[in-house]
């Protein structure tokens, strides 16, 4: 079980660069976000739904699994920061502009966590981990679909 904690909740190993590793897993998953583009499968609504109950679920578990490990939070635990990044950017156009708009808006969110996000860090084991990273996902996904609304021409 250690392996498997180690490889998914730290997103393949990303979680172990020793700065600022939540920024680069947001990165890493943006980018993946960002090269699948608009017409691929992976831009569907049952893959994106299917991406966040999975990262989820995996996200819980082995984050969980690394708290035991490392105490309470670990820096290296960053599948929270995938799984809020999945929220960030579901059901929305996949492309360049937008992705980047939707990292920026859940990095920004994930640092200032606004109710409930920082209360949701105190509940125990990976869903303590998770909680606070999937509200910020919400946080920015409500953002980032009125920046959409608005029609701005960056995001078009």
């Amino acid at each position: 079980m250690r392996f498997f904690h180690h490889l998914f909740g730290t997103f393949g190993g990303v979680g172990h660069i020793p700065v600022i590793p939540a920024t680069w897993t947001s990165l890493v998953v943006a980018v993946i976000y960002g090269f699948f583009g608009p017409d691929s499968a992976f831009a569907t609504w049952p893959v994106q739904a299917g991406l966040l109950v999975g990262s989820v679920i995996t996200g819980v578990i082995a984050c969980g699994g690394l708290e035991r490990e490392y105490g309470e939070d670990p820096k290296q635990a960053t599948m929270d920061e995938a799984a809020g990044m999945v929220i960030t950017l579901l059901a929305v156009p996949i492309t360049w502009p937008v992705v980047l708009t939707g990292f920026v808006l859940f990095r920004i969110f994930d640092v200032i966590k606004l109710w409930p996000a920082r209360r949701l860090e105190d509940l125990h084991g990976g869903w303590g981990i998770m909680a606070d990273d999937l509200a910020a996902g919400i946080h920015a996904r409500i953002i980032l679909g009125i920046l959409l609304a608005l029609d701005l021409p960056y995001l078009g």
